[in-house]
This record gives C-alpha cells, sequence and structure tokens, in this order.
C-alpha cells in the first residue's frame, strides 16, 4: 500500500527493504516484502527498533502532514465555497482535514479571539465569611431600626428579622397562597431584602428571613439577587451567556441541518452529509468573523464585520449551488427559506438557552 501522494514521506533508515517484514508486526495481516505499508492498518512495514531520530522524524511528519490538510482544506474552503463538501462526501477525504477537528479548532481560535477583543467579566465568587459578616451587620442595622422605630415592632416581630418591613411576610403564610401568589410574594420579600442589605449568600439571607434553606429557597434567592444585578450591569450575565456560546452553537447546529435535510428529502443526500456541508460553512463563518472582529479592534470600527456579513451571504448561496448543484433561481428561493428557519431557530435558542443559563448561572 502506498501513503497518499498529498501527504509528506519522509525517507528514512526505518523505510529500506533490508527492515521489511512479510507480516504486519501491528495486526499480523501476511505482506509482500515490496510492501511499503500494510494494506489492512496503513503502519509502515519496517521491523527497525525505534531511534531517537526515528521518533522526531515520524513527530514532525504528522505534524507536517496536519499542516499541509489544514492549508489545503482553508483555502478551498474560503474560495471555493461548497467544494470541500462535496468533494468530502464522494470520497476526496485524505486531502482535506477532518470536518469536525477543523470546526472545533475554528470555533476554539474564533473565541480565543472574541474574548481578548470584547470585555470578559467572569461570575463573582461569593465569599462566605464575608457574607456571613455581612448578615451580622445587617442584622445589627435592623435591630436598632426597631428601637428607632418601635411602632415597626408590631408589623416585624423580633424572631423576623428582616429587611423589608412593609413587605415582610413568614414563610408559613406562604403556604396558604395560591402557586402565582406564593412566587409573587417570595419575589418581593426576598428582592426587599437584598436591596436593603445587598446580601448575596442565600444560606445566610434565609437564616435572617428566618425561612427555611430548602434547595429551592437557596435557588430563588440567588435567581432574585442575579436578576437585580443584571437589571444594573447586564454586562455580567451576557458575559457568563457568551461563553456558553460555542457549546449552543454546537448542539444547533445538527438541529439547524435536519431542517436542511426536510428541504432537500428529494435530493439525494443523507442527514450526515447535510451536516458535513453545515459544519463546514459554520466554519468559513468562524474565520471570516474572527479575521473582521481583529481588523475591527486595531481600527476602533464595526465595518470590517459588516463587510464579513455581506461576504459570507453571497459565499453562502455558492455554496448551496455548488453542493446542491440546482439552478440559481430555485437555490435562491430554498435560501431565502433556509435563512428564515436559521433566524428563528436561532431566536428560539437564544430565548431557550438564555432561560437556561439564568437558571443555572
Amino acid at each position: 500500500m502506498e501513503r497518499d501522494k498529498n501527504l509528506p514521506v519522509i525517507h528514512k533508515e526505518r523505510h529500506k527493504l533490508k527492515y521489511r517484514n512479510t507480516q504486519c508486526l501491528n495486526c499480523q495481516h501476511p505482506l509482500d516484502i515490496s510492501d511499503q505499508y500494510c494494506p489492512n492498518c496503513s503502519q509502515l512495514n519496517s521491523t527497525k527498533k525505534l531511534a531517537f531520530n526515528d521518533f522526531f522524524n515520524e513527530f514532525f511528519a504528522g505534524i507536517f502532514a496536519y499542516d499541509s490538510r489544514f492549508y489545503r482544506t482553508l483555502g478551498v474552503l474560503l474560495f471555493k465555497p461548497g467544494k470541500i463538501s462535496k468533494d468530502y462526501i464522494e470520497g476526496k477525504r485524505v486531502r482535506y482535514a477532518n470536518p469536525y477537528r477543523f470546526y472545533l479548532s475554528a470555533s476554539i481560535v474564533f473565541f480565543l479571539i472574541w474574548s481578548l477583543t470584547h470585555e470578559v467579566e467572569p461570575p463573582v465568587e461569593v465569599n462566605k465569611e464575608a457574607s456571613e459578616q455581612q448578615r451580622v451587620e445587617a442584622d445589627s442595622i435592623l435591630a436598632a431600626t426597631r428601637v428607632e422605630n418601635p411602632e415597626l415592632a408590631v408589623i416585624l416581630p423580633e424572631a423576623d428579622t428582616t429587611a423589608s418591613k412593609d413587605r415582610y411576610v413568614p414563610e408559613s403564610a406562604l403556604d396558604t397562597m395560591d402557586l402565582t401568589n406564593s412566587i409573587t410574594t417570595r419575589w418581593e420579600v426576598f428582592s426587599d431584602y437584598y436591596d436593603e442589605t445587598q446580601m448575596r449568600n442565600p444560606q445566610a439571607a434565609l437564616d435572617s428571613l428566618k425561612y427555611s434553606k430548602s434547595g429551592f429557597n437557596q435557588w430563588f434567592y440567588k435567581k432574585t439577587v442575579d436578576a437585580k444585578r443584571f437589571s444594573s450591569d447586564s454586562d455580567l450575565f451576557w458575559n457568563y451567556f457568551y461563553g456558553k456560546v460555542p457549546f449552543i452553537i454546537f448542539f444547533y447546529l445538527p438541529v439547524f441541518a435536519l431542517f436542511i435535510w426536510l428541504l432537500y428529502l428529494r435530493r439525494p443526500f443523507t442527514y450526515m452529509e447535510h451536516l458535513i456541508f453545515t459544519f463546514h460553512n459554520q466554519t468559513t463563518w468562524f474565520v471570516l468573523f474572527g479575521i473582521s472582529i481583529n481588523l475591527d479592534s486595531l481600527v476602533g470600527t464595526t465595518s470590517f464585520s459588516w463587510i464579513a456579513a455581506g461576504l459570507f451571504g453571497f459565499y453562502l448561496y455558492k455554496a448551496f449551488r455548488r453542493f446542491y448543484g440546482q439552478g440559481r433561481v430555485k437555490t435562491l428561493l430554498k435560501f431565502i427559506l433556509i435563512n428564515i428557519i436559521f433566524f428563528i431557530l436561532a431566536i428560539i435558542a437564544a430565548v431557550f438557552s438564555v432561560l437556561a443559563s439564568f437558571a443555572i448561572y
């Protein structure tokens, strides 16, 4: 078995005829002396002991082989829309990088560039000792408030040390309410308490409020605090959400590919071939916008991103036409329809992802 001509071959001692064997050392497949590689597993047919220089020669050969596929894939991907996907499903695969690996590599580089060019503030960790001190200080303030305003003692008994005197409701009273009123009242109590104490630790807050430290109460108090913080500084949540975007896109693409498959149901393509086409196009998007946000960051504008958006729209149309082999009118109509579907699915995915991200923030 001869190695693919597109891959680099380093002719060293291990390739020499005197080291050839009649059986593959890896899979025991029968070989001829003329076989340089095993036709069964592709391992080099050599019995020579691995030396230090052999190890590094093979190591760098692997790197250069990947690099050659990388540059070839990138060139075809950018300048010949749809060709790489068409070649790949026709079996011309060794010359190109794996579409899934290439997509992951491009997405990692893109979001690394994004993080370097956009300010990202990680979620603030709660300091338990500081929160406990904060709770003690809040209780002291509340006690002093009762002394200065004795009439509040009727509204707020000594045992219920809360910051919300006017709207405080004991937890036992929530059980007598319907679900909507119970949730609304709980939100008001927690919200008022946070407004006056700025306490972010759920356990300390619930202890001060004399509410049970159940998992739901802790989660609900934390979400109340998060909502208050996001309303004053939305960047906190969006920076957190942006960190989840790579995973959202990765799970979104198979769903989008399913709709492309339904749209081209009469065409002789399998779902996996549509998915490969989708991954290649998304990779192109990462490359184009990765370059554009770099240029925007250097110049201090958004013009390059708009140019990249226009180029990608034209690129996508050309990719659809070449890959699916249909006429201009039919391709244009399906291109418009698939973009409408894309934006509808993107909105649904974004809303769901925002809600899910907020729930687990």
